[in-house]
């Protein structure tokens, strides 16, 4: 196709059939680009049209890419994001009178425990802005930064899509939390007596603080496992249970309250927190401006009080 054919090829209907890859299905594609779901259903048959090929065929409930719809997504993709781009770095911004709206990722230690003062600065410069948050985590942030779901996310990563760009922003230090009114630090020994509390959002009841413990030769005992940090206030206020958390999230939970956080009884292995982001959006003036905020508010070192 020459330059002048490329005229008759409306960027919408790709922006349309990238979602479609991803999603392979027609009622969230409809949900995130703001559509009716009769409008994509429309866009997919001009796709095929323009495409000559079926694009997506039914699999049971779901759909299937074809093999041609594939490879078309995996030519189109580097080309999109070129644009994408330069379109981005074409633009000024200026917080004071910006309207964006910026998709976030975070896990949800981050999002209880470093997003209340990021949010309240990036509301203070840009009062005009909106925040989307998306939850997050290793598992899922690869998929939400591919799909254009969210422009950056904060979240313990491993792998991450080819174009995607990383920074460290912290250690995750942990510390326990507990709600009894003993006094004294916990033994090792009581630690592991003691039932626990665990934060999964899998539901899986083991995690990187067992491996550690394994490293000691012993094992603790979790009888409650919740999937977020929020509940643990109440959950173990006046009671014998504890949890093990990221110290951001026990600075922010022991806040006016009678929990209290104190240093483990064994060494833990720091995890690090980390900021990473599409490559489509590297030099976008306002995506550089949020970036450079998540870098100030979320990676300060904190100092945790207790009553």
């Amino acid at each position: 196709m020459n330059r002048n054919a490329l005229r008759r090829v409306d960027m919408n209907l790709l922006v349309i059939f990238e979602a479609l890859m991803f999603e392979k299905n027609l009622t969230r594609v409809a949900e995130k680009l703001f559509m009716g779901q009769p409008a994509v259903s429309a866009a997919l048959g001009r796709l095929r049209d323009l495409f000559d090929d079926p694009l997506l065929l039914r699999n049971g409930r779901g759909m299937e890419p074809t093999a041609r719809a594939l490879a078309i997504l995996k030519e189109l993709q580097p080309a999109m994001d070129t644009i994408s781009g330069a379109v981005s770095r074409a633009r000024e911004f200026d917080p004071a009178t910006s309207c964006e709206v910026f998709r976030i990722g975070l896990s949800d230690d981050a999002e209880f425990g470093l997003f209340p003062p990021l949010l309240s600065q990036l509301r203070e410069e840009a009062p005009g802005i909106v925040v989307v948050v998306r939850r997050a985590n290793y598992l899922l942030m690869p998929a939400l930064l591919a799909s254009g779901e969210i422009s950056v996310g904060v979240s313990y990563t491993t792998e991450l899509p080819a174009n995607a760009k990383r920074k460290k922003l912290r250690d995750i230090a942990c510390k326990v939390l507990r709600g009894d009114n003993r006094s004294g630090e916990l033994t090792l020994d009581e630690y592991c007596e003691r039932p626990h509390a665990m934060v999964s959002f899998s539901g899986d009841l083991s995690g990187n603080i067992d491996l550690d413990l394994a490293k000691v030769g012993r094992t603790r005992r979790v009888v409650l496992g919740v999937p977020q940090f929020s509940g643990l206030r109440a959950l173990l206020a006046g009671t014998e249970m504890i949890a093990t958390v990221p110290d951001y999230a026990a600075c922010a939970l022991v806040e006016g309250c009678a929990l209290r956080a104190e240093d483990p009884p064994f060494p833990i292995e720091a995890a690090q927190l980390s900021m990473a982001w599409s490559g489509v959006h590297d030099n976008d003036p306002a995506e550089r401006w949020l970036r450079s905020r998540i870098s100030q508010y979320m990676s300060e070192p904190l100092n945790i009080t207790t009553p």
